[in-house]
């Protein structure tokens, strides 16, 4: 006797389709899966043997053979329970079902329970490419399928109910694909008015959002550089489908995402301790998941205090930053997870943290601010678009009563930045000026006789490197967006030119 039924295997990013054949056959009894299954897959004899006997029906005895094809490529996860379960019940004809074009996803508990599973998102967008009419998957995986679209998506508690619905008895509701609305600003985001003082940093950071451009900010402890770079996800530009999917899919993929999250809409706003390893941040494991910089695809990775890190850890940053995807070779497999980020990266300028401050003396010894400097390599600093010194904040600032500007003011200047990018870029696949190829750069960031003069004079005096000049131009193509304006003009250029210079200050170079 002998059944099939599809499901969906997932490997990094990549998904594909997988039929799971059971034959039962004349011999002494044993129950074999084959088709390179992993560990938790071979262990899913003993969870369907037991779902089975728990949920009333009877486990066959005689020789039993579930083979997950291809066969040459290995199988990881509990989510093959489920299609296992259903193909051992069509062919010991305790079950009789029509399931062509049905594909099944899921973890079952000892008593026909489904658990969730990792991946679902990505696995049932396969399951529609590949023309399948119906998905059955756990129920706490239901909001995130529910934003597919062109397949009927249904939520399991038990095989149980699965059972019901294919006989017909008690058809279960596929999942209603909702409209996601507009993008709703969390609520608990610390908010710009707050920050008192730092008027040029604050400015910095709106154009890095605006752009999408990494950043370095450098000053004393108690400056507000942390502070600062928390209040940046208040002010970040909305996302649109595309990216909300995207890193939804990422964070299905990690096991991420909350039960009740259909569609992420926030940018993520990642903030990895510095002993993280250099596999927490690029991604690691026998089969490697997301790590860190993936986690803040189309957000932040804010990487606080940078010269504590270890150099292993910053020289992982260097190709994924410039790249905007990050490639993992393991023995399993080689992956390639996105990691489009704004990096965000803050240090104080020495281990004292006092050196060039205006009242408080370094007590470093000799050397030990330039060794600790450093620490960051040219390289990594050439791929930060803008540098900004935060100095300590005035007495008068912080006791005076007015605050700052909201930060709601600020992110309507993005968004409206943003959507020139957007429109601009369209059919590009390039979503900000920070992402722009050299050809993008050259064609759309021309800068005015005036300005190109001056771009010039600062490319001399500060010896820029081709990287860092075409970032130049990137910043004030941002900056000419903020102003609303078509041309680059000599002011925009000056600014841009001065968040790549203040760094001379400390770093020699």
């Amino acid at each position: 006797m002998f059944a099939k039924v599809n499901s969906i295997g997932i490997f990094g990013m990549e998904t594909y389709m997988v039929e799971v054949e059971a034959d039962l056959s004349q011999g002494l009894p044993r129950f074999d899966i084959v088709g390179l299954p992993d560990t938790s897959v071979s262990e899913s004899r003993d969870r369907v043997r037991a779902a089975v006997k728990n949920c009333g029906f009877t486990f066959p005895v005689s020789r039993i053979t579930v083979n997950l094809a291809p066969a040459d490529t290995r199988k990881e996860g509990a989510l093959y329970d489920l299609p296992v379960f259903v193909a051992l019940l069509l062919a010991s004809k305790q079950l009789q079902a029509d399931l062509d074009g049905c594909a099944f996803i899921g973890e079952l508990s000892l008593d026909g329970m489904l658990r969730r599973v990792d991946g679902a998102l990505p696995m049932v967008i396969r399951a529609r490419d590949e023309g399948m009419k119906a998905v059955f998957v756990p129920a706490a995986n239901a909001a995130e399928c529910s934003v597919v679209q062109s397949v009927a998506v249904y939520p399991l508690e038990s095989v149980f109910r699965l059972t019901q619905h294919l006989k017909g008895e008690n058809p279960v509701e596929p999942v209603k694909s909702g409209d996601f609305g507009d993008y709703a600003m969390p609520d608990d985001l610390p908010d710009f008015r707050d920050v008192r003082g730092q008027r040029e940093a604050k400015r910095a950071l709106e154009v890095a959002a605006a752009g999408g451009h990494n950043v370095m900010m450098i000053g004393p402890p108690g400056s507000g550089k942390s502070m600062l770079a928390k209040r940046l996800a208040s002010i970040l530009p909305e996302m649109t489908f595309e990216e909300s999917l995207e890193t939804t899919k990422l964070y299905s993929i990690a096991g991420l995402l909350p039960p009740d999250i259909s569609l992420m809409k926030a940018r993520p706003f990642r903030s990895p301790h510095h002993t993280v390893s250099p596999a927490g941040l690029s991604g690691g494991g026998a089969v490697p998941r997301p790590g860190e910089i993936s986690l803040a695809h189309n957000g932040v990775l804010f990487l606080d205090e940078l010269p504590e890190f270890s150099r292993t850890a910053m020289e992982v940053m260097r190709q994924p930053v410039e790249d905007g995807v990050i490639t993992i070779a393991r023995v399993a497999g080689t992956l390639t997870f996105p990691c489009s980020v704004m990096l965000v990266c803050a240090m104080n300028p020495c281990p004292c943290g006092y050196f060039g401050h205006p009242k408080r003396e370094c007590t470093c010894p000799p050397g030990a601010a330039a060794k600790y400097l450093a620490k960051v390599s040219g390289p990594l600093l050439d791929r930060l678009d803008i540098h900004v010194e935060i100095p300590p904040v005035e007495f008068e600032k912080l006791t005076g009563e007015q605050g700052g500007e909201s930060s709601a003011d600020i992110r309507r200047r993005v968004n409206a930045a943003r959507k020139r990018q957007q429109e601009r870029f369209e059919g590009t696949g390039i979503a900000c000026n920070a992402r722009m190829t050299p050809a993008q750069t050259k064609q759309l960031c021309r800068p005015d006789a005036a300005a190109l003069k001056l771009l010039g004079q600062a490319f001399e005096k500060f010896g820029f490197s081709a990287r860092a000049y075409d970032k130049v131009l990137r910043v004030a193509r941002t900056l000419a967006d903020l102003d609303g304006s078509e041309t680059i003009e000599a002011n925009h250029i000056a600014e841009a030119v001065q968040y790549r210079s203040l760094d001379r200050k400390f770093w020699k170079t």
